[in-house]
């Protein structure tokens, strides 16, 4: 086991920020991300002619050397101040003093009949595989569901020649134009908003409005889209669905942090309710890019023995458009009628709405469907259940992710020094 001064896990905006000023203070820091480059899903294949940010963070992590632990994941915690991770050859117990948690966020999924075909995918994860090398030119989309996500997929696709059919948002007209003139208060917010529309300007932006079913044979051939109670068709080549973002918990939960209305409780400092343990980013709350970085420039200050109190002000604002994100975007009601009674709703395992109908809660579910013990591990069917039925799945046991049994059942190493 190696121990370090300060562990971060994800290397995403706030894993970085917080990496790099503690290290600059002389923390000796490790960053464990299960990816193989950093930068997190944000900067998710940015380089430094396209985001400075990005290239003056990474610059700062390589001039500290930190240790950047890459296509890692922690599973499991299997002793005070330990993590246990798993690497694509074997594991390593990681041993802090303390430890500060940016594990970032991911797509909301809401099951419709028809979002298990081909071709219809997150609106975030239809970006990175358009980055990844997806052809795109030419090609048919349609966006629907929740959140600014819609809009700046709209305009990363439509430069690369898709043809955006329509981008369906289901917030109420009237709580877009009143989160639109709350934005007033963060000109930046809305100066990226108009460039993402004007990017798309060509592609109709409907409130009130979403998918409700997706059609084809094997692979998707065209969507039925419910715009403020009308329904009509269109054909199309991909369907981009996600309805706004739900922080990833289970590393919280895991270490037994306190939960309050679904986000990571934090004082001024990102501490947690576990004494040492600190927490930054989407897991506090969705709020963006400059909350993330923010967030994690306190974090890693105050882990290193030096006061974030100076960006306390600058954080606090961000939380304020934190909370204004999740009013305008919360989920209306309706879309929990949008699972018909065969809609798989656990897509790992196969399990059908009608299966979990006369389920009491997400552990009985799981006792009698196998509801969310697939190899997502309730990631995408946990969030779609607490919607529909309002069940609880707070209770994480290890492995985080799915490991091999070796992983799991070995004795926690010895230590070999620190760093």
């Amino acid at each position: 086991m190696t121990n370090f001064d300060v562990v971060v896990v994800g290397a995403g905006p706030a894993g970085m920020a917080a990496a790099a000023a503690a290290a600059k203070h002389g923390a000796g820091v490790c960053v464990i991300d299960d990816n193989a480059k950093p930068g997190g899903q944000i900067w998710r294949g940015s380089d430094g002619h396209r985001d400075r940010r990005f290239a003056a963070y990474q610059t700062a992590l390589e001039v500290a050397r930190v240790n950047l632990r890459r296509e890692s994941r922690v599973v499991a915690h299997p002793a005070s101040n330990v993590l246990r991770i798993e690497t694509l050859t074997g594991f390593e117990d990681i041993g802090y003093r303390r430890l500060i948690l940016a594990t970032g966020a991911r797509e909301r999924f809401l099951p419709f009949p028809g979002w298990t075909l081909q071709g219809v995918m997150g609106v975030g994860g239809l970006q990175a595989m358009v980055t990844a090398g997806l052809p795109i030119e030419g090609k048919r989309v349609v966006l629907s569901g929740s959140g600014p996500l819609l809009l700046a997929v709209a305009a990363a696709l439509a430069k690369k020649g898709a043809q955006i059919l329509g981008i369906f948002e289901q917030a109420s007209a009237a709580r877009v134009m009143t989160f639109g003139v709350q934005l007033l208060r963060f000109p930046g917010k809305l100066r990226e908003g108009a460039v993402y529309r004007a990017v798309t300007r060509q592609a109709p932006y409907r409130t009130g409005a979403w998918v409700v079913e997706a059609r084809g044979d094997h692979s998707l051939q065209s969507v039925t889209v419910s715009v403020n109670g009308a329904l009509r068709a269109i054909e199309c080549d991909y369907l981009g669905c996600g309805f706004h973002l739900v922080p990833n918990l289970e590393l919280p939960r895991l270490l037994q942090c306190q939960i309050r209305s679904e986000y990571v409780e934090v004082s001024d400092t990102q501490e947690t309710s576990v004494p040492g343990i600190f927490c930054a980013g989407e897991p506090t709350g969705i709020g963006g890019l400059e909350k993330a970085l923010c967030e994690g420039e306190i974090a890693g200050l105050e882990c290193s023995g030096r006061s974030g109190a100076h960006l306390f002000k600058r954080r606090d604002r961000r939380l304020r458009f934190a909370r204004q994100l999740d009013l305008a975007f919360a989920l209306r009601p309706e879309l929990k009628e949008l699972v018909a009674p065969d809609t798989f709703v656990c897509r790992c395992e196969d399990v059908r709405r009608r299966a979990l109908d006369s389920m009491l809660s997400w552990r009985e579910a799981k006792l009698h469907t196998r509801c969310g013990m697939g190899p997502c591990q309730g990631r995408i069917c946990g969030p779609a259940t607490e919607f529909l039925f309002g069940w609880n799945s707070e209770h994480v046991r290890p492995p985080v992710y799915p490991a091999r049994v070796s992983t799991i059942a070995c004795a926690v190493e010895v230590s070999k020094g620190e760093v």
